[in-house]
């Protein structure tokens, strides 16, 4: 029974996702507008038929995922709300993949994070003319986005798991995702970039959502 429900909600998940991405390449805003919500909604049924005891940090991190994919429907309006959803998403994130950490040392986790630290440093410096009052916040979402990033690469490096890497890859593709719509919106933006930003960020969310239900079982 429980094995015919994960199929099912993976079913359910891979039709939203393929639904949304035709809206986008469609065009088509009524369709985008119902299949993107549905997003965090399938992956929250995905994870939740899946484990025994559901990681109430992570189902928040997928409620505020939700509110963050219903905001930047409207981005002109609501962008900023938007980022503060995923901001606190993320930073969710963070608490639960703190947990999975093992004692670090200081000099390990400030040498995991610099190719984070170049990464933020090289899309500001490429995005800043176009940032305006939004700066700060962009800072300071990248700021946790990389601190996410960094958890799930000293977590991967202390223990080369299946959980792991999918954990890891998932906070990659995320920054990736990310990455390509502070491009699309500040700097320079196309049709195609519009539509990566989706797949990156599906792809994210279903990496992490898989580690989450490895990690909880």
């Amino acid at each position: 029974m429980k094995s015919t429900k994960k199929i099912v909600a993976s079913t359910f998940f891979l039709l939203v996702a393929a639904t949304d991405i035709y809206a986008i390449i469609t065009h088509n805003k009524e369709v985008e507008m119902i299949a993107k919500p549905l997003i965090a909604t399938s992956l929250v049924t995905l994870y939740l038929v899946s484990v025994k005891k559901p990681n109430f940090w992570y189902v928040s991190a997928l409620f505020f995922a939700f509110w963050g994919d219903v905001l930047l429907l409207f981005q002109d309006q609501f962008f900023i709300y938007g980022l503060a959803s995923f901001l606190l998403a993320h930073v969710l994130l963070i608490t639960v993949s703190s947990k999975f950490l093992n004692q670090v040392s200081i000099p390990k986790i400030l040498l995991h994070s610099l190719p984070f630290v170049a990464l933020l440093g090289g899309l500001i410096y490429t995005i800043y003319s176009g940032l305006g009052e939004l700066l700060i916040p962009v800072i300071a979402y990248g700021i946790v986005i990389s601190i996410f990033g960094v958890i799930t690469f000293v977590i991967y490096t202390g223990k080369r798991s299946v959980e792991n890497g999918w954990l890891f890859l998932g906070a990659l593709t995320f920054i990736a995702s990310d990455s390509i719509l502070a491009i699309n919106k500040f700097y320079y933006s196309t049709e195609l970039l519009g539509i990566s930003i989706m797949i990156t960020y599906i792809i994210a969310q279903y990496l992490i959502c898989r580690a989450m239900i490895l990690k909880t079982t």
